[in-house]
Order: C-alpha cells, then sequence, then structure tokens
C-alpha cells in the first residue's frame, strides 16, 4: 500500500460509511485500523436464530470433552447448535465420554474411527459433515467463551463478504481466567490487504479455537491439506483471505487455548523448540506457495505478494541465526536455517539481513551472555516480536 493511501486511509471515512457507525475506539487504534486498510464498524443484534456446526476432533482427550462440549451448549443465545466429535480411535475414555453426551445432548453426534487416521483426515471428516451456516474447528482440550458463537455469527450475518471472523484467545494451564465478553466493534479487512499484511509479517495471527468460518466459503474450496500438517491453520486463512474479507471481533476473548504436556503441538511438532521454529518456517512458506499457485493465482497482485512473502520468509530464516549468533549459541543448526534461507530465496545472502550474518560469521561466537557488537540488534529483535503480539491483541494482525 502506497504512503498517499495509508494517509488517506487513516483522516478519511471509506466510501458509504459514516462516522456513526463506527464504535468508538482509541485514537491509536483508529488510525492504525485505517492506514493498513481495516474498516471499524459497530456490532449488529443477531436476527433470528443461526445454526454454527463444531467439529470436536478427539483423541486421548476425554478428561478435556465434557467442559469443552459444555462450553458449546452454555450462554450462546441466538444459536442453534450442532456439535460433531469425532474420536480418532482413542485409547482413553474419550469414545465412551462423546457416547454419554450423545446421549445426554440432541445436539451432538459422534463419529468413530476404528483406525487411527491422524488429525488432518479427521478434522476434514468432522468439515464435512457439518450442516450449519457457520462451523467452528475446536479441539477436545480447548473451549469457547460465553456469547462466543453469537458475536462471530453477528458479524458474518451483518457482513456477507466475509468468509472467516476470528478474536482473541486466552491461554491457559488448570483454571479458566475472566474472559472479555462485552463487544465493542468490528473490524472488516478486504481479503486482499489482509493477505498482503501475512505476506509482509510472515506470522501466523490465528490459532484456530478463536475461528469461525462461513461454511460455503469452506466448500468453495475444501479442507485441511495432508501436506501441511503443521502449519494446516495458516494455509487455511490465507486461502480464505485470497477469495473472502476477513472479520475481526474488538477486545473480545473468543476461546480457552489450553496448555498441557500432551498438546498435539509439543508432542508432534516439537513447539518452543530449535527444530519446531525449523518446521513451522519450512511449513509456512509452503503455504504461501501453495495458496499462490491454487486459489490466489488470479489475484492481480499475486506475483507481487508471492515474491513479498518469498523475502519475509527467507529473512526470517536469517533473523533466528542473527539472533543465536547474537546470544552465543554454539549448539544452533546455524547451516540448515541458513540453506533454508537460501532454498526460498537465492539472492538472501545479498539482503541486509544476509549481509549481517555474514559479518556474524566472520567475527564468531564469543562466549558471553550475549554478544557485546549485536545487543542493539538482539533488543531490536526482541521489541519486534513484543509490538508485533501488541497488534495482533488489538486489532487482529
Amino acid at each position: 500500500m502506497s504512503e498517499d493511501r495509508m494517509f488517506s486511509l487513516a483522516f478519511s471515512q471509506p466510501e458509504g460509511k459514516s462516522r456513526r457507525n463506527a464504535p468508538k475506539q482509541g485514537l491509536v487504534i483508529t488510525l492504525l485500523t485505517k492506514m493498513l486498510g481495516g474498516r471499524i464498524r459497530k456490532a449488529c443484534p443477531l436476527q433470528g436464530v443461526h445454526r454454527v456446526s463444531v467439529v470436536v476432533p478427539c483423541y486421548n482427550y476425554g478428561r478435556f470433552l465434557r467442559q469443552c462440549v459444555t462450553s458449546l451448549i452454555t450462554d450462546q443465545p441466538g444459536i442453534d447448535v450442532e456439535i460433531i466429535i469425532v474420536d480418532d480411535k482413542s485409547t482413553d475414555n474419550s469414545l465412551e465420554t462423546a457416547r454419554q453426551l450423545q446421549r445426554e445432548e440432541p445436539c451432538v453426534k459422534v463419529i468413530a474411527h476404528e483406525t487411527n487416521q491422524g488429525h488432518i483426515a479427521t478434522y476434514n471428516e468432522g468439515l464435512d459433515a457439518a450442516t450449519g451456516d457457520y462451523v467452528l474447528l475446536l479441539s477436545a482440550d480447548d473451549l469457547v467463551t460465553p456469547g462466543a458463537l453469537t458475536r462471530a455469527a453477528e458479524l458474518l450475518a451483518a457482513e456477507p463478504s466475509v468468509g472467516l471472523v476470528y478474536g482473541n484467545a486466552i491461554h491457559f494451564h488448570d483454571t479458566l481466567p475472566q474472559s472479555r465478553t462485552d463487544q465493542s466493534g468490528w473490524i472488516i479487512w478486504p481479503g486482499n490487504d489482509w493477505l498482503s499484511l501475512r505476506c509482509k509479517s510472515g506470522y501466523n495471527v490465528v490459532a484456530s479455537p478463536e475461528v469461525i468460518m462461513r461454511t460455503s466459503t469452506l466448500r468453495s474450496f475444501g479442507g485441511y491439506r495432508a501436506d501441511l500438517p503443521h502449519a494446516g491453520d495458516f494455509e487455511m486463512w490465507l486461502r480464505t483471505s485470497a477469495v473472502a474479507d476477513i472479520g475481526f471481533l474488538l477486545n473480545v476473548d473468543q476461546a480457552y487455548h489450553r496448555h498441557h504436556t500432551s498438546n498435539m503441538n509439543k508432542v508432534d511438532f516439537s513447539s518452543g523448540t530449535t527444530n519446531g521454529r525449523f518446521i513451522d518456517l519450512s511449513q509456512r512458506w509452503q503455504s504461501f506457495q501453495v495458496v499462490f499457485s491454487g486459489v490466489g493465482r488470479g489475484l492481480h497482485n499475486a506475483a507481487e505478494l508471492l515474491e513479498l512473502a518469498r523475502k519475509t520468509m527467507s529473512r526470517q530464516a536469517l533473523e533466528h541465526v542473527s539472533y543465536a549468533y547474537a546470544r552465543g549459541k554454539r549448539d544452533f543448526p546455524y547451516k540448515r536455517f541458513e540453506a533454508l534461507a537460501l532454498e526460498i530465496d537465492p539472492a538472501a545472502r545479498q539482503s541486509p539481513m544476509g549481509r549481517a550474518v555474514a559479518r556474524r560469521e566472520r567475527l564468531g561466537i564469543l562466549p558471553l551472555p550475549i554478544h557485546p557488537l549485536w545487543a542493539l540488534p538482539a533488543i531490536a529483535f526482541r521489541l519486534a516480536e513484543y509490538l508485533r503480539r501488541w497488534r495482533r491483541g488489538k486489532i487482529g494482525v
């Protein structure tokens, strides 16, 4: 987006929209949203009853399942909920608990696998069975907040161009923290602008429990990809933004994401480890590739966006290398990350970050907590991470 366009958006209303339709927000939030292409508007009450299908994939999460389902049927006004539990041949009491919930609640359906099929096949089978206007994929160890389904349905019903809506998720371990449920407004992001922001940042700003999609949008391009088991959510959100607008619920919490020792990300994808970060980088780049060779290839700026994503992901791989040098990490797989950066962008060595990494390589690693020459870049890296998370929480991007 040009600087002239950003200036114009910051100090003018979008065509056809009155200032009275925009809820009051902080000046920084309002200007930042407009500068990035978003449109803030008031929330509208839900008219009538809307059917929301919730797919609950479950593998050995029987101890969490009842609490998950209870959150879906409690305090969700205006929603006719359909809950589809897909048990992937659990070895604990998951299927027994699911059957008991089915006997207690008419809205609960159970699909039981005779053999373990893995999470992608489990997701897709449940999504294929959904009959609602809108659909949510909610892991059995997560929960939704009071009114979450209603708030998402309100936005989707009022904004037909929106294919996906999300808010914030609360991360917790044992006790549920208090959630924010008083809605203050919506941001509507044009799909191409939202996609452009993802290409520029490279990061996934949406997990999964806080997302509700329009079922017809999902049906238009299919389910999760088996070849992207780690970044399936990210690729799904990119794909959606290539064909529809994106909605964000301001200042509310839509879901609880539970952290525990058997989280799939920890067990299957080494989340939080160096290897996990490498897998994440690789599959985020692959996600951009498949989107722009698929549903996004017809976008007027597809080539430009793919090139932007290429530069972003290559730079991120080198940033990990640079930060590891700054912290004196001798066991970091420097060559592996550098090779990934060059695979993504063969010209990466000539980039500013590539040249910075080359300087660090020449100086080597000192046995210090942080290299004195590189303290400021390391601090800047951390600050950028903080600001990125702040922006995500406030305006969704």
